[in-house]
């Protein structure tokens, strides 16, 4: 029987995705140096903000953020979990009305704003025809623990290749791997490292465009992309697309003996077989391996 592994577009085995949110005018940098180096990202904006002079005007939006994503930050960013159900709603749906009237295409992701995500939060934003929900916390803390721990107990290091690039068991509370003031390049160069292609990993980095000028450390988003840009076993994706290609994979219909496998779906879905070979089944095609 075939061995069949799921991978990602062109037989990859890690994804690289960045997030970034409010719609500041820093974002126009960020972006430049994101173009630079390949790098692809998601933006999410609040609709019900764009008269202050710190913000991007909507006018601008849709160049800017070609190849990227915008994805709802709600319009006017409000603590969701202290909000009554009808305006979280609201702030949801007429978020993503008026992010659709302006790009053109389907708006289906969402950062939460403010941190503030429960149950009801959740269940709201998929009755809305979101289909995930990027949290403002990351993997860095839990992270920097086990390594500490590791450090004063002198035993074994606890930490597996995968630790901090897990890939998410619900995309509707996806935890970043780490904000770009967390050892954004430790991080990178780990993951860089990663090397054993029957795992997938994925590196998550979150923000805000005007920390960088906050900060003074415009430096280090601009190393990190340079660092990361180019490298051949990395997809470079937006939220959306990973959710899709997820949910692509899922929808395949293998034989029973895995001899062939057809793809319901209208994007290609990659896959290695017998830890060989990397093929793509195509959309709407029956591939026999």
């Amino acid at each position: 029987m075939n061995k069949i592994y799921k991978a990602y577009p062109g037989g990859k085995h890690k994804v690289l995705t960045l997030s970034y949110d409010d719609g500041k005018i820093q974002d126009r940098r960020l972006v430049s140096i994101f173009n630079k180096y390949g790098i692809r990202g998601t933006f999410n904006l609040n609709s019900g903000l764009t008269s202050m002079d710190i913000r991007i005007n909507p006018e601008e939006w849709k160049e800017l953020y070609a190849g990227h994503e915008v994805a709802v930050h709600t319009c006017t960013h409000p603590t969701l979990a202290r909000t009554p159900k009808n305006e979280i709603l609201y702030e949801y749906i007429e978020d993503r009305k008026y992010l659709e009237n302006i790009m053109g295409y389907p708006v289906r992701g969402l950062a939460y704003p403010n941190g503030s995500c429960d149950d009801t939060c959740i269940e709201i934003a998929k009755a809305a025809g979101l289909e995930y929900g990027r949290i403002a916390a990351d993997k860095y803390a839990s992270v920097k623990a086990a390594m500490e721990y590791s450090k004063d107990a002198q035993g074994p290091i606890l930490l597996g290749d995968a630790t901090g690039f897990e890939i998410p068991d619900n995309y509707m509370k996806w935890l970043p791997t780490c904000h770009h003031n967390h050892d954004l390049l430790g991080f990178g160069k780990r993951f860089l490292e990663l090397h054993k292609s029957q795992y997938l990993y994925m590196m998550y980095v979150w923000g805000h465009s005007f920390e960088f000028d906050k900060n003074d450390n415009w430096n280090l988003i601009e190393e990190f992309c340079e660092m990361m840009g180019g490298q051949d076993d990395i997809w470079y994706a937006t939220n959306i697309e990973i959710v899709d290609y997820d949910k692509a994979f899922s929808a395949l219909q293998f034989a029973a003996d895995n001899s062939f496998v057809y793809n319901p779906s209208a994007q290609s879905v990659w896959l290695r077989v017998n830890d060989e070979n990397y093929v793509e089944v195509k959309g709407g095609k029956i591939h026999h391996f």
